[in-house]
C-alpha cells in the first residue's frame, strides 16, 4: 500500500505548486523531497502542463510586469527566464528521487517541444516565449532533453495517470487534437471511457472545472487540474488489488 499524491495543471504557476508538495509533506522547505517520498512510500504525480501561464494576469505575476504583452520581446524573454528558473529547481527535486517523482507530458509542454503548435488563451494572450519564430527562446536543451523523457502516462495496476484522458489519441497533441472538442469534454459525455479500457480508475487534467477537483465515483474518475483552487488528489494504492484504490480525496492547502 502506498499513497499516491497527484497535482493539477502547474501552467507556470510554482508558488503554488511548491506550497502544494510542502503541505502535502513531499517538500521540505529547501524544495527537496522529504523522507517519505525519498523512501518512496509517497508517491508524487504532475499530471503535465508545467509551462505557460493561464493568462495576461498570470504572466504580469510571473514576471513582474505591471501588464504583460506577448508581443513584446523583452516580455518574452522575462517570461522565458522566470519559467526556467523555476523549470531547473522543479528539476532538481525529481533528479533527487527520481523513483517517486513522475511527471506527466501535457499538451503544453510538448507545444514547447514541437513549436509548429501555437496556442493561446481564449483571452487572446498567446504562448510564445520558448518559441524563437515569434520572439521567444529556445528552451535549454537539458531542460528539453528532461521533459522529452516525461511519460504519456502512469499506470499503477488498473490505475491510470494521464494528462488528458484514457484514449490513446488524446495523448498525442497533434493537428487531430486540436481541432477536435472531446479532449474537453469527454468526461461529462463519455465518462464510460475510464471503464472500457480496463481501468479501475483514472486520473487526469487538462479541462479545469468549476468548484476545484471533480471526483466521479459513479464512474472512477477524478479531474484535477485545481491548483488554482488550492486542492491536490490524494490516493491510497495497492496495485495488486483487485479494487487497488483504498481511498481517494481532494485534500485543501
Amino acid at each position: 500500500m502506498r499513497k499516491f499524491l497527484a497535482f493539477g495543471d502547474v501552467h507556470a504557476d510554482f508558488d503554488t505548486l511548491w506550497a502544494a508538495l510542502r503541505a502535502s509533506s513531499c517538500a521540505d522547505a529547501q524544495g527537496q523531497p522529504t523522507l517519505p517520498v525519498q523512501a518512496g512510500l509517497f508517491q508524487v504525480i504532475l499530471i503535465g502542463d508545467l509551462v505557460h501561464p493561464k493568462n495576461e494576469h498570470d504572466y504580469a505575476q510571473l514576471t513582474g510586469l505591471p501588464r504583460f504583452d506577448h508581443r513584446n520581446p523583452d516580455h518574452l524573454f522575462i517570461a522565458a527566464r522566470e519559467q526556467i528558473r523555476h523549470l531547473e529547481r522543479l528539476k532538481a527535486y525529481q533528479d533527487a528521487a527520481p523513483h517517486a517523482v513522475h511527471i506527466i507530458l501535457g499538451n503544453h509542454d510538448d507545444a514547447v517541444l514541437n513549436t509548429s503548435y501555437v496556442l493561446g488563451t481564449s483571452g487572446g494572450t498567446v504562448h510564445t516565449e520558448f518559441d524563437p519564430a515569434h520572439g521567444g527562446l529556445h528552451l535549454p536543451e537539458h531542460l528539453a532533453a528532461w521533459m522529452r523523457r516525461f511519460p504519456r502516462e502512469l499506470r499503477v495496476g488498473t490505475v491510470q495517470f494521464a494528462h488528458v484522458s484514457p484514449l490513446p489519441a488524446h495523448a498525442y497533441y497533434d493537428d487531430l487534437f486540436y481541432a477536435d472538442h472531446s479532449p474537453k469534454r469527454w468526461f461529462r459525455e463519455s465518462p464510460e471511457y475510464v471503464r472500457m479500457a480496463g481501468l479501475s480508475f483514472g486520473v487526469y487534467g487538462h479541462t479545469q472545472v468549476d468548484g476545484g477537483i471533480l471526483l466521479d465515483e459513479d464512474h472512477q474518475l477524478a479531474m484535477i487540474d485545481a491548483l488554482h483552487a488550492r486542492e491536490y488528489l490524494e490516493l491510497l494504492i495497492d496495485p495488486g488489488a483487485d479494487q487497488p484504490v483504498h481511498t481517494v480525496r481532494a485534500v485543501p492547502f
